[in-house]
């Protein structure tokens, strides 16, 4: 079903249902997202490193800030695809990098567009819907037919301004979807081989390998702060961007009417980070600022929240009912600093890479403790991910030839274990594994039986491998048939987009 096939659909039921009264305004809604940033780059959720992110810090300081946020996935496409349908990859059927056009759901933008928004994008076009082209009012990338670069910070200005504008001569208030590419490799002045390169968009601060922190998930070396360096230059380069979108905001006198939701889909795009579901690979800095609502500066430590509550808690925000079927949850209580039962974990998944190999994870994570399973882990089968093609990953395959440490942890990124159990709170970068400690059993069995209770509420189909986690024959099996149908999908013609 297409998109504007739900818009006739749910016209009707969305405009008798809109809570707000007809003569209330609605608020702007702004949705800005960074690619493949981690929390803990973010001045304001703790980075080691000074000076990385000032605009973000700035509207930290002005909104609230979720301390337990994560997305779903380490993965732009699906990631996205959760973000704006309020639902699990599983139900949506956008496991991968591929288009899903047999729809059965409504997406934000026919929600929205039927509570009255002018709703459109900027960047990350075809990630962000099921399939291309889907009914944006306008894409922002585009200017006169030209498509702006990415990389560039005053392109964001431009494109968050026409966005308000045009939504203004429609007569509707807006919902824009912001999607700044870095940190997204190529990272600043790097091309996609790790190779250096000259970069003409080059960010209000430049840092050097002597300066960057090392994440505790990988390792001190001179390669692995290079390609750290260029990270976090690119860091600061989205900071950059995000200061031009808000700068955009204020010039348009619609600051004070608008809510902004920002976020990163994933960590960053090294080993152990991206494209896994690790604390470190999913944790995101949401910040919320709605004028009058939101309190300046404020920190939720109670309460866990992740992607696919988005679209709810939008909906929420412009009044507009929920269709039946969402995963996820509004969290609108919280934006007033009010509380929430039965917010204390999250469940988070992997699927299939963008070349279209899959490895399935699963996870379910409280506050303190998160376990894992990974049904393709055989001690046969390879990971395969787009952070083996970095220059850490090289770095890493180098020493282990001589270095027993970066052997384990190489053969534990390659070939994983079947189940993980870690302590956030004390281990942030998942070290060392705890599925075996006699110590951790209780909880260990707490985290199976919400994880059993995800599964099953959400009818995920790695439920059969989970519930055969003891007998690795049919787990394996299980796996085989995903890889198969990802291939059948490959020579369809559905793959990477």
């Amino acid at each position: 079903m297409n998109s504007k096939l739900f818009s006739l659909i749910l016209c009707l039921a969305i405009e008798l249902s809109i809570s707000a009264s007809d003569n209330e305004i609605k608020p702007n809604i702004l949705i800005v997202t960074v690619d493949d940033m981690s929390c803990d780059s973010v001045g304001a959720f703790g980075c080691k490193l000074p000076g990385t992110t000032p605009h973000i810090d700035q509207l930290a300081s002005q909104g609230l800030r979720y301390h337990h946020a994560h997305v779903q996935t380490g993965s732009c496409f699906p990631c996205r695809n959760v973000l704006f349908s309020g639902r699990y990859s599983h139900n949506t059927g956008v496991e991968g990098f591929y288009q899903v056009k047999q729809t059965t759901y409504p997406h934000l933008v026919d929600l929205m567009q039927q509570g009255g928004y002018f709703v459109a994008i900027r960047g990350k076009v075809a990630h962000s819907t099921p399939y291309q082209p889907y009914g944006w009012d306008s894409d922002l990338t585009l200017v006169e037919g030209v498509k702006e670069h990415t990389k560039d910070a005053s392109s964001y200005y431009r494109s968050t301004q026409r966005g308000i504008e045009m939504a203004a001569k429609a007569g509707k208030p807006f919902c824009l979807s912001i999607n700044i590419s870095d940190p997204h490799k190529p990272f600043y002045g790097m091309n996609g081989r790790g190779k250096k390169v000259e970069d003409p968009h080059v960010p209000s601060r430049v840092f050097t390998p002597d300066e960057v922190p090392i994440p505790g998930f990988l390792f001190d070396h001179p390669d692995v702060r290079l390609e750290l360096a260029h990270y976090y230059s690119s860091v600061r380069r989205a900071d950059d961007c995000l200061g031009a979108i808000l700068r955009a905001l204020e010039a348009s006198g619609k600051k004070e009417s608008t809510v902004i939701m920002f976020l990163s889909d994933h960590g960053m795009p090294l080993p152990f980070a991206k494209t896994a579901i690790w604390n470190h690979s999913t944790r995101t800095p949401w910040i919320v600022c709605w004028p009058g609502v939101t309190k300046a500066g404020s920190v939720d430590r109670s309460h866990m929240i992740s992607g696919v509550d988005l679209l709810p808690t939008l909906l929420d925000i412009a009044g507009i009912q929920h269709p039946q079927g969402f995963d996820g949850r509004s969290f609108m209580p919280t934006l007033r600093g009010g509380t929430q039962t039965d917010r204390n974990f999250v469940y988070k998944f992997h699927n299939e890479n963008s070349g279209r190999n899959r490895s399935p994870m699963r996870s379910v994570q409280s506050k303190k403790y998160g376990y894992i399973f990974n049904p393709w882990s055989d001690g046969k089968r390879v990971f395969k991910t787009a952070t083996r093609g970095t220059i850490t990953f090289r770095a890493m395959q180098q020493l282990a030839k001589t270095n027993k440490t970066i052997a384990d942890r190489l053969d534990l990124f390659e070939h994983g274990v079947p189940e993980e159990f870690y302590d956030y709170e004390v281990d942030p970068d998942a070290r060392h594994n705890l599925i075996h400690d006699p110590a951790y059993q209780t909880e260990i069995e707490t985290h199976r039986a919400a994880m059993l209770r995800f599964m099953q509420g959400s009818k995920d189909h790695a439920l059969e491998a989970f519930e055969a986690r003891g007998q690795p024959a049919l787990v394996s099996a299980y796996v085989d048939r995903l890889q198969a149908e990802a291939d059948a999908r490959r020579r369809a013609g559905r793959g990477r987009q």
